[in-house]
């Protein structure tokens, strides 16, 4: 077995445009003040990171890694989420997501494909020349507003969209290999990845590609009413990344997991900061432990009540609190009588 690492910490939800939450320097920093001991990087936010010159230049990863440590932090892992997102938008979603893209591709759907297609290979190079082994994204999703089957799919609809989605992704992939880099797609609810059989159906299609990976959210999964804990055991050795974020789903009569279109405080599924929801994460970072993960375990805060940064400061001490510093030796070593082929095969009669 092995320890995992951590704490780390996602900074989407905290870079902005005030210190010391707008610079990698001032908000490596801040990390490591509050306890924490990574982070992991969105790339497409230029005021933590230039991703084209990090694909260009491993001296330019050389320097922003070096100034992490610095600060007293490293970093776990490059996050693509919002280019992933991009390259496989349904129709529908085109004006909500363009906000996502350059703004040069913008209004042409073509081009802001392939923008994104670029955006996450080069973060891929960029995780080759930073010695990681993995980085997050988003799968995208074509088949999404299909979800619910009414009105009736017709026939080969959704087998056809994953056959695309994986002609999409599969040169990605491709480079992924290339760089000795795990892409981790997020199983998460408006992707076209969102819980285990879809992520099954995408890996199938990709020849069940080596870097087709996973990264572990129970949020995700007490939302949708999915066995967080099974999911664990079934996809232990697909599982490459963990973020460390809470939820709570409390129904009533009146909504369930659709949410009735209310806001997140709102809403009878909802996100909440480590340790005010419902999962167990006692028994989460037991079965990461069990099964050999040796990533780490990333921070990802998002609450519909409590200020991001006490969040921030709480998540440190609960990753610390659950990680599970492994044992070398059984518990009943002590009480070991010393035995050897000859004895056992008198105990047993043989």
């Amino acid at each position: 077995m092995k320890t995992i690492k951590g704490p780390g910490l996602f900074l989407a939800q905290f870079a902005g445009d005030e210190a010391p939450f707008n610079s990698f320097d001032a908000i490596t920093k801040w990390a490591a003040d509050i306890g924490y001991k990574g982070v992991q990087v969105p790339t497409w936010d230029a005021r933590l990171i230039d991703l084209k010159k990090a694909a260009e230049s491993k001296g330019y990863c050389d320097d922003l890694a070096g100034q992490a440590r610095d600060n007293g932090v490293v970093i776990t892992e490059l996050s693509t989420h919002l280019q992933g997102q991009l390259v496989a938008v349904h129709p529908a979603y085109d004006e909500g997501f363009d906000g996502f893209a350059a703004p040069e591709v913008r209004g042409n759907p073509k081009a802001r494909q392939a923008w994104a297609v670029d955006q996450v290979k080069l973060a891929l190079t960029a995780s080759k020349h930073l010695g990681l082994n993995a980085m997050a994204s988003f799968s995208g999703a074509l088949a999404w507003p299909y979800l619910y089957p009414w009105p009736q799919r017709p026939a080969g609809l959704v087998e056809t969209a994953f056959d695309e989605l994986a002609k999409r992704w599969k040169p990605i992939l491709d480079h992924a290999e290339e760089c000795g880099v795990d892409i981790c797609y997020e199983i998460h609810p408006g992707e076209d990845l969102h819980d285990g059989i879809t992520y099954e159906m995408f890996l199938e299609r990709t020849g069940n590609h080596a870097r087709a990976c996973m990264l572990y959210d129970p949020s995700h999964y007490i939302l949708q009413c999915l066995d967080y804990l099974d999911n664990i055991d079934i996809y232990k050795d697909r599982i490459r990344m963990f973020h460390v974020k809470d939820a709570e789903f409390n129904p009533t009569g009146r909504q369930g997991v659709y949410g009735g279109f209310q806001s997140w405080v709102n809403r009878a599924g909802r996100f909440r900061s480590l340790g005010d929801g419902q999962v167990d994460f006692g028994a989460v970072f037991s079965k990461m432990t069990a099964n050999d993960f040796d990533g780490w375990a990333v921070v990802e805060w998002e609450c519909a009540l409590k200020h991001p940064e006490d969040g921030a400061r709480e998540g440190a001490e609960f990753v610390k609190h659950h990680i599970i510093r492994v044992t070398e030796k059984a518990f009943d070593d002590f009480a070991t009588g010393g035995t050897d082929e000859a004895a056992n095969r008198r105990m047993l009669g043989i």
